[in-house]
């Protein structure tokens, strides 16, 4: 019990250490939004400085803001489906602007058949129901520290 505890606080002192900047987006037409917010709450509360995009965006808009805003994780949240025709617009887009070392995490109703696909796009986590917020900030202190000592 003591390491898992020590292991734990380590985490958390890694947590603190890290400055990255995450863009939460809901891409296309899907309005549901209460997870995306969810996730970006856990984030900002874990020490990123969230910022999150609103509803109904184009992948140039958050390409774009992906860029103007210098993140160093990309989360973008799709419940709708559409994941196979907007995450490959995106990854073009963030391509276009010279931004494809941001690290895009995918959230949302994904079928087991397309996660190899859109890992094959770039994407470097994918997050399903059942997944815990924990793990979500995990990856995403992982992925903002490989950018930042990458740059």
């Amino acid at each position: 019990m003591p390491a898992q505890k020590a292991l734990k606080k380590r985490k958390v002192w890694q947590m603190e250490k890290i400055k990255g900047r995450v863009l939460i987006a809901k891409l296309g037409l899907d309005g549901h939004d209460r997870g995306a917010k969810v996730v970006a709450r856990a984030l900002r509360d874990a020490g990123f400085e969230v910022i999150y995009s609103g509803l109904h965006q184009t992948p140039a808009a958050v390409a774009a803001t992906a860029v103007d805003e210098d993140v160093d994780v990309l989360g973008v949240s799709i419940l709708s489906g559409a994941h196979n025709a907007l995450i490959p617009q995106l990854m073009e887009e963030l391509k276009k602007r010279h931004a494809d070392d941001v690290m895009v995490f995918v959230g949302g109703i994904i079928p087991d058949d397309d996660v190899d696909t859109l890992r094959s796009y770039g994407v470097q986590a994918i997050f399903r129901p059942g997944s815990s917020l924990q793990e979500i900030v995990d990856e995403a202190a992982k992925a903002a520290l490989k950018r930042q000592t990458n740059l």
